[in-house]
């Protein structure tokens, strides 16, 4: 067996991250199941850009996240974050949403909130935004630009109407099988890739896809807290939200 080319050292190291990118994005959505496990989480839905989302109040790690001293609908101004980029990118198309356009809120107790889009702003990292008790609005929260954390881009909108909660909204996941499909799509992918690399060189690549999908399945099944996988590959893409 011929030893591995410099070009086939370079593909090596490209399969490499671009495996540890879909080993933290399989990672997140497998343990995303288990802790929307729970639901009597709220949901956020946004028509325009195909978004649903449950909310949780403990990590940005778990998806959508609603900080515990936001208020709920009826009681206060609402606050919603979501990463742009990475585990899941939530908020990944949050600038495509325009004044005018609807934010349904399902939350367990309350109802189905529904919001008017009626401002869209950037502002920088460090602003700080004010709420209210007794409050009517909601706010979308994440990073601007893509891969930045320069700015902040800010939805605003305003309650337009409540009226009973959609029990099959709460129940649905449509992310339940993303994992598995990052999963697969990599060792499919990868193996395609290899088979079609030099004769030489090739039994290198298959390798390395093996290994590196086997990892990746492992913590599909076994997974951990996101944070734990992304704080070490943060480097190659910089700080996120």
């Amino acid at each position: 067996m011929k030893k591995p080319t410099i070009s086939t050292i370079i593909l090596i190291i490209i399969i490499a991250i671009i495996g540890l990118y879909a080993l933290g994005e399989v990672d997140y959505y497998s343990m995303k199941l288990v802790h929307e496990n729970n639901v009597e989480s709220p949901v956020l839905t946004i028509p325009e850009i195909g978004l649903s989302e449950k909310i949780n109040n403990v990590s940005l790690s778990q998806g959508v996240y609603s900080p515990l001293d936001s208020f709920k609908p009826n009681t206060g101004d609402v606050i919603v974050y979501g990463h742009r980029t990475l585990q899941g990118s939530p908020f990944l198309r949050l600038d495509q949403v325009n004044v005018g356009d609807t934010l349904e809120l399902q939350w367990p107790g309350i109802g189905e909130v529904d919001y008017k889009v009626t401002n869209k702003t950037v502002v920088p990292a460090n602003y700080q935004l004010k709420t209210h008790e007794n409050g009517n609005k909601i706010y979308l929260i994440t990073c601007d630009p893509i891969g930045s954390t320069a700015n902040r881009l800010i939805i605003e909108g305003e309650q337009a109407s409540i009226g009973p909660i959609q029990e099959q909204v709460l129940l649905d996941n449509p992310q339940q099988s993303y994992g598995l499909i990052i999963a697969l799509g990599f060792l499919i992918i990868g193996l395609i890739v290899s088979w079609f690399y030099n004769k030489e060189n090739r039994i290198y690549l298959i390798a390395t896809v093996l290994i590196i999908s086997a990892i990746i399945f492992y913590f599909y099944f076994f997974p951990i807290e996101p944070d734990i996988i992304f704080s070490k590959i943060g480097f190659l893409n910089g700080d996120f939200l």
